[in-house]
């Protein structure tokens, strides 16, 4: 498989990560939108939201019990955003399910 996040959860490409166990992996953003911009994402290939069924949604549990750990240690004590892009129209550029945390200062309420 030829996925940059399985590639980071296994090593071979190297990431800085804020937060690990065994079914989560997080680090930070390379290209930042925020002060702090961190992508979590969980240890095996799920293409997408669209992918998450009976069989995998644990994972999703697990990455949703570790934001609020994710962002308290990040500091981010006045709110944050949660965003996970699905498919070419949301503008997913990595085909493995993963979240964007954003914070460290006030964000825009506009989106698009």
């Amino acid at each position: 498989m030829d996925c940059i996040f399985c590639k980071i959860i296994e090593g071979s490409i190297s990431s800085t990560k804020v937060y690990e166990n065994e079914n989560v992996c997080a680090f930070r953003d390379i290209n930042p939108m925020a002060p702090v911009h961190v992508l979590v994402i969980p240890k095996i290939h799920i293409p997408s939201m669209d992918g998450v069924n009976n069989e995998n949604s644990k994972f999703v549990a697990a990455i949703f019990e570790a934001i609020p750990k994710i962002a308290a240690a990040e500091g981010l004590k006045n709110g944050y955003r949660v965003i996970s892009n699905c498919g070419e129209d949301g503008c997913q550029s990595v085909k493995h399910l993963h979240f964007h945390i954003l914070g460290g200062k006030k964000l825009p309420e506009k989106m698009a």
